[in-house]
C-alpha cells in the first residue's frame, strides 16, 4: 500500500511543468507571427515584381532617353529607357534603323525600412522610315 503523500504532484513539479508550457507557447506563437510577416512581404514583393513587368509591358514603342514615373496604391514605380550601343546593326543599310533599347523599372515601397525591386529587358525596334508626302 502506498503512503497518503506520494498520490500527486508536489507544488515545485506543477509550476515546472507550467514555466516549460508557457516558453513552449510563447515561441511558437512567435514563430507563426514571423510567418505571417514573412507572407506580407512575400505579398508586397509579388505584387511589385507583377507592376513592374506591367510597366516594362506597357512599352510599345521605346523612345530613347523616356523617363516616366508614377505610383499604384503603396508603390512607386520609375521607368526609364535608354539605347543600347549595337555596332553591329549599323554594318548594312537593312539594319541601320534598328535599334537596341534597355528599359528599366524600378518600384518601391515600404515606410521605415523601404523595399524595391528592379527589372530590365532589351528590346529591338526600328525607327519608320519617312514616307515621301505622307501626312503628319
Amino acid at each position: 500500500m502506498r503512503a497518503r503523500g506520494d498520490a500527486g504532484f508536489t507544488l515545485l513539479e506543477v509550476l515546472v511543468a507550467f514555466a516549460i508550457l508557457s516558453i513552449a507557447v510563447v515561441a511558437v506563437i512567435q514563430g507563426f507571427a514571423q510567418g505571417l510577416r514573412l507572407l506580407k512581404v512575400a505579398g508586397d514583393h509579388q505584387q511589385a515584381m507583377l507592376l513592374a513587368d506591367q510597366k516594362l509591358r506597357e512599352v510599345v514603342t521605346p523612345v530613347a532617353g523616356g523617363h516616366d514615373e508614377g505610383t499604384d496604391g503603396a508603390f512607386a514605380w520609375e521607368r526609364t529607357t535608354a539605347v543600347v550601343d549595337a555596332p553591329d546593326l549599323s554594318r548594312s543599310r537593312a539594319t541601320e534603323p534598328w535599334k537596341v533599347y534597355r528599359i528599366t523599372v524600378t518600384v518601391r515601397w515600404g515606410e521605415g525600412r523601404p523595399r524595391q525591386v528592379e527589372i530590365a529587358a532589351l528590346r529591338a525596334s526600328a525607327e519608320r522610315p519617312e514616307t515621301p508626302g505622307a501626312r503628319r
